[in-house]
């Protein structure tokens, strides 16, 4: 299973630009288009959260037509830019959402071979997020109730510390706690976020909790002590879990822009050199099978790293 990654989207009502500058929904249109176009194309794509940049009936109406034209079927979660009940009377026709007025907007998706669990991380009128006792006792509900399946979470606000600090400033309460909990569910593979506008990763609860970059704008890249706050029109790009039977989910990042050049590295090639290099691939593929093939019992491997995951 391929499962894309779509985050920070920022959508305005048509023909507005964000800061003035950005032309976040031309910019989630082509992010669309990548998606579509990818080889093999994604199974499922999670859009995880600040889906409007400010939420509005007319946003969320030019948000719903641009991810309309996903192929792929598309799970959404709020951001802290989000209006959770608008949200949820936006996709009213979607099976996997609460209905709207729910208290949070997550749920699991059971019909994929990797589990999607969406959690729901945002207060409203809020930029931070907290994950209080009912949502992570629902976490560990949901988790407690699949223990075998190979399971994604995903969600806006990254559980961690980045180093970022002015974006730091506005992160999860009860992170720890949450890590307390995935450490005790190996079926999760990845727990994937938004919020940063930067790709980020780091060793969580015995798997590994990423951010994946923005459809449009991207945070400055600043570890300073003081400062940074800043954007960057650096490439936009999709997060990509690809699930090897062997290893579990193995994460790609694919920039939307620019367009990267393809070519061969070797030229001049004929179709019998081409069959013969294909061939030498195969063979490597084969000699190292049982070496890319076996995988621990599941949850094994993260014993000696695993966290101890108490409250801090």
């Amino acid at each position: 299973m391929l499962i894309a990654q779509i985050t920070d989207l920022h959508v305005l009502p048509e023909g507005e630009l964000c800061f003035g500058r950005v032309p976040t929904n031309q910019q989630l249109r082509e992010a669309v288009a990548h998606v579509n176009a990818l080889d093999p194309r994604p199974d499922a794509v999670i859009a995880s959260g600040d889906l409007v940049d400010r939420p509005s009936e007319e946003a969320y109406a030019a948000l719903v037509a641009i991810l309309s034209g996903l192929i792929p079927p598309v799970y959404v979660i709020p951001g802290n830019h989000d209006d959770r009940d608008l949200l949820l009377e936006t996709f009213a026709d979607e099976t996997y959402l609460p209905d709207a007025g729910a208290p949070f907007a997550h749920y699991a998706v059971d019909g994929h071979p990797i589990r999607l669990v969406g959690l729901d991380t945002t207060i409203p009128g809020r930029h931070p997020g907290h994950l209080c006792d009912a949502r992570l006792a629902w976490l560990d509900r949901t988790l407690s109730a699949e223990p075998e399946k190979p399971t994604l979470v995903f969600m806006h606000h990254p559980p961690f510390r980045t180093g970022i600090r002015w974006m730091d400033s506005s992160g999860l309460r009860g992170g720890r706690r949450m890590e307390a909990i995935v450490s005790r569910h190996p079926q999760v593979e990845r727990v994937a976020c938004g919020h940063v506008h930067r790709p980020i990763q780091v060793s969580f609860g015995g798997t590994i909790a990423c951010t994946a970059p923005s459809t449009c704008h991207q945070v400055a890249l600043n570890l300073r002590a003081s400062g940074g706050f800043e954007f960057a029109m650096e490439p936009r790009a999709v997060q990509l879990y690809l699930f090897d039977p062997g290893y579990g989910l193995v994460t790609h990042t694919s920039y939307v822009s620019p367009q990267a050049e393809r070519f061969q590295p070797i030229e001049g090639l004929d179709q019998r050199a081409l069959e013969q290099l294909d061939a030498n691939v195969e063979r490597g593929l084969k000699r190292l099978q049982s070496e890319f093939d076996a995988r621990p019992p599941r949850g094994s491997s993260k014993l000696s790293s695993r966290s101890s995951g108490g409250d801090s």
